[in-house]
């Protein structure tokens, strides 16, 4: 395979770019190409069978259309439901998302951990099984938080709706004197500010963005697909259209130090 191939990225809208975001920093020399599946944001609510169709149709458009050398999930809720079946259809390494309930486990002083994901991940089997296995000695609260990736995929980041909704959410972790918060949905890193001016400066927020980075730097060696270009190629594609979401795009990408192309059409 192509070594300096595009490595996927996907995810339901614009949250996975926080994980893009992060691959960048790590590996500025390998091209990203990223699929936001805005027109069905969010997956947290979304029966798994579609998760699973819309998974497999980004995978696809990625791999197939785009020559990827290797796929990221960036998402926890997609991960959960397709990343197995994925891997089953790909001969490409496809590396998933958790929430970071390991890492949580290991910040916390208090040992009490909040956990803010959408429904379709604390649902499922794989969160289950993740909780059991670092919940002997350390107390979860966990918070579904439907509305959230909405807000935040529509731009909706610093609105008294969204401020209000992430106050709710919240309650109960002010209440139990949580000292650690896992961020369970990528969409959320970009409210991370606002979650800490709420819980107080003291709190202790966990992503697992930079783990996934280093995740896949650890898999390009593993099949040796590291980039040997002094360029890296930058391309993000959403099926909403409209000029607000590309601003919203735009906005998040500033940061970036190299070019990018915004596709406001994929299949």
């Amino acid at each position: 395979m192509n070594k300096n191939a595009p490595i996927g990225i996907f995810d339901s809208g614009i949250g996975g770019l926080s994980v893009m975001l992060n691959i960048h920093q790590l590996l500025p020399t390998e091209s990203l190409f990223y699929v936001a599946d805005s027109l069905n944001v969010p997956y947290g609510s979304k029966p798994p069978d579609i998760i699973l169709d819309r998974s497999i149709a980004a995978a696809d458009f990625l791999i197939n259309k785009q020559g990827a050398k290797a796929i990221v999930i960036a998402c926890n809720t997609a991960t959960a439901i397709s990343i197995n079946e994925l891997r089953a259809k790909f001969s490409i390494p496809i590396i998933g998302m958790e929430p970071a309930v390991k890492p949580a486990s290991e910040a916390t002083i208090k040992n009490k951990v909040g956990v803010l994901a959408t429904s379709g991940t604390l649902h499922s089997a794989k969160f289950s099984a993740l909780l059991e296995n670092h919940s002997k000695e350390v107390e979860f609260y966990v918070q579904p938080c439907p509305g959230l990736v909405d807000l935040i995929d529509y731009g909706s980041i610093d609105s008294p709706k969204l401020i209000q909704l992430i106050k709710n959410y919240c309650q109960e972790f002010k209440k139990n004197q949580i000292d650690t918060i896992v961020l369970g949905c990528t969409h959320y890193v970009f409210i991370k500010d606002l979650i800490k001016d709420i819980m107080g400066p003291e709190i202790k927020i966990i992503d697992t963005g930079f783990a996934v980075a280093n995740q896949v730097n650890r898999k390009l060696i593993e099949f040796d697909l590291q980039s040997n270009s002094e360029k890296s190629l930058i391309k993000v594609w959403t099926n909403r259209q409209g000029k607000k979401n590309e601003d919203i795009i735009n906005r998040l990408l500033s940061g970036l130090k190299v070019n990018y192309k915004l596709f406001t059409s994929w299949p």
